[in-house]
């Protein structure tokens, strides 16, 4: 476990030194599918660092990352890679971006970390032994008071074909006069309610490698994640509800309709 734990760990201080070395500098950018959503090189150079670490360290275990896609072996392991979390962000020098990694055992997450080097924050989790940033023992806000929480949100580049149009939801939440931020980087939405900065987060149309590490932390941290029925979720469902656990029943009410 010692392994893995210092695999996960030292690939992400690669990536993030990466990151760091070109923010706010010269790289190109290129558009994927739709002319914002983004991918420079620097995502590209952040994703081989972290791959050669994992292919190193354990040749036989299976890879999803954003760019390269999955990398497929008869493993129990799985690593779930966005070498850049709001490449937008970055691409524009907004500091608000990270690497996140997360690893799946026989189907379940073990261990997950997000790093933001351009805020110098770390943060981890390990299935059982709690969610950390900087070390530093991180756990949900306390709020139970749904109409005084903080929230935050993202809008997917592709909408989702939903009885429920995601604009809509969110101005259902802003008009009972809730504060809604909006970040740019789900992942760092997730520590962030983790560590009690947010009460809650919504977000439609995500891939497993935005949520993965960040669905973990959460969890560990104390918190809730459901589909948007309140039903368990998965880092592969499209529906992602994270929350302190007081205010959940409350969001998937706003979310559903259901005032």
């Amino acid at each position: 476990m010692e392994q893995l734990r210092q695999a996960i760990i030292d690939a992400a201080n690669a990536a993030g030194k990466i990151i760091s070395s070109y923010f706010q500098g010269v790289f190109t950018v290129e558009s994927k599918d739709g002319k914002n959503n983004l991918v420079t090189e620097v995502d590209n150079h952040s994703e081989k660092v972290i791959i050669d670490i994992i292919k190193e360290r354990f040749p036989g275990h299976s890879i999803i990352s954003e760019e390269v896609g999955e990398m497929i072996q008869d493993s129990e392991y799985q690593w779930i890679i966005d070498p850049i979390d709001g490449t937008v962000n970055f691409a524009h020098g907004i500091p608000i971006c990270c690497v996140s990694i997360g690893l799946r055992h026989q189907g379940k997450m073990l261990m997950g970390v997000v790093y933001n080097p351009l805020m110098n924050e770390f943060f981890f989790a390990e299935r059982g032994k709690g969610a950390f940033l900087n070390g530093e023992p991180i756990r949900v806000s306390a709020k139970q008071d749904f109409k005084t929480a903080c929230l935050v949100t993202g809008f997917p580049y592709k909408w989702p074909e939903t009885k429920e149009h995601p604009i809509k939801v969110f101005e259902r939440m802003i008009l009972q006069g809730l504060p809604v931020r909006r970040l740019g980087s789900a992942a760092i939405d997730l520590c962030w309610v983790a560590c009690g900065r947010f009460d809650g987060f919504w977000e439609y149309n995500l891939n497993s490698w935005d949520v993965a590490a960040g669905y973990l932390i959460v969890r560990e941290a104390g918190g809730r994640i459901s589909n948007f029925d309140g039903s368990e979720t998965t880092v592969f469902d499209k529906e992602t509800l994270a929350t302190n656990g007081h205010i959940h029943e409350a969001m998937l009410r706003v979310i559903n309709n259901k005032e």
